[in-house]
């Protein structure tokens, strides 16, 4: 099967990407609690498989915690799967990336993945040896990638090295996350689909905010456009931990702004609520919400998309 005939098992019929993400793992177990077990943290993953996929084009998950969640998974759902450890060095200087020890992509297409993400922490302004030495970790995987006729998603997500002031980094976010895009979509990095973020945070944007304003919404709409230009790849937006009702309006403005993105890799932003109900009162509380307030949040979402993404070509 090629690669193209893998990314329309990715997609709704429409050749949007309407993907749901929970391939978290230190931030989930953050969410659920220090004495969560890597059982229930499975558990919950099968879950959200089993009660949201019907939904979805494809699902996300990890090698580490997930394979019996995409067991679970609707027929119809497409499969992604992580290659990257969870976080990084604290310790170090550049947030180097790492893939999960016993894995290759070989291994995950085998046992069923029809695409691979890759996620890399970025700062275009980090010094030439960091960056290099990043960029030679992408070629390696999109070889990898290339040799078993596999989609590569890379996940990328900005930083400020020398700063880390909230107000500081939402004022030069849109800088990184566009040159960042233009950065990896060069051809030498085998990349199919760019997974970002969207180019301003979204709450200091007039209208959207009740407290400091850092961007007219001129100004914003003009960053979604430009973010859209830098790129001829298919390009998603993740979710970033927002309330899902900020993340639907937040891609209903990309679409007035003129950005000609593809679709979303949504997580918190969707089942966050279902995390909640399970470290609270279990399996059954946490099947409720997803039933309801799940199945709510992500059927809103995919209204949202049929208004705004532009299905891939």
């Amino acid at each position: 099967m090629s690669k193209q005939d893998l990314m329309k098992k990715l997609c709704t019929k429409e050749g949007i990407i309407a993907a749901l993400a929970i391939d978290q793992r230190g931030a989930l177990r953050r969410m659920m609690g220090d004495d969560i077990t890597a059982q229930q943290v499975s558990e919950f993953k099968t879950l959200i498989s089993q009660e949201l996929t019907p939904y979805a084009s494809s699902i996300l998950l990890d090698p580490e915690f997930g394979w019996a969640a995409s067991e679970k998974r609707d027929a119809n759902c497409g499969l992604i799967m992580a290659y990257e450890k969870t976080g990084y060095d604290k310790t170090a200087v550049g947030r180097f990336p790492d893939l999960i020890d016993d894995v290759s992509v070989y291994r995950l297409k085998e046992k069923g993945a029809e695409a691979v993400k890759l996620l890399i922490y970025f700062d275009i302004d980090e010094p030439h040896e960091i960056n290099d030495r990043k960029a030679a970790f992408v070629e390696r995987v999109a070889s990898e990638c290339n040799a078993e006729q596999i989609p590569l998603f890379l996940e990328i997500l900005t930083y400020d090295g020398s700063n880390e002031d909230k107000v500081y980094n939402a004022k030069v976010k849109p800088r990184k996350v566009i040159e960042a895009m233009k950065f990896f979509a060069d051809k030498r990095f085998g990349v199919d689909v760019l997974k970002v973020e969207v180019p301003v945070v979204m709450s200091y944007v007039e209208g959207f905010t009740d407290g400091e304003v850092l961007y007219s919404q001129a100004e914003a709409a003009a960053f979604f456009k430009a973010q859209s230009e830098a790129t001829d790849l298919p390009f998603i937006f993740l979710s970033a931990g927002v309330s899902a009702k900020l993340f639907q309006q937040t891609l209903e403005f990309a679409h007035q702004a003129g950005s000609q993105f593809n679709g979303v890799l949504c997580g918190r932003a969707t089942w966050a609520g279902g995390a909640e109900a399970y470290k609270a009162e279990g399996v059954d509380a946490a099947r409720q919400w997803l039933k309801t307030q799940g199945k709510q949040n992500i059927s809103e979402l995919l209204e949202v998309l049929e208004r705004t993404a532009t299905p891939i070509k």
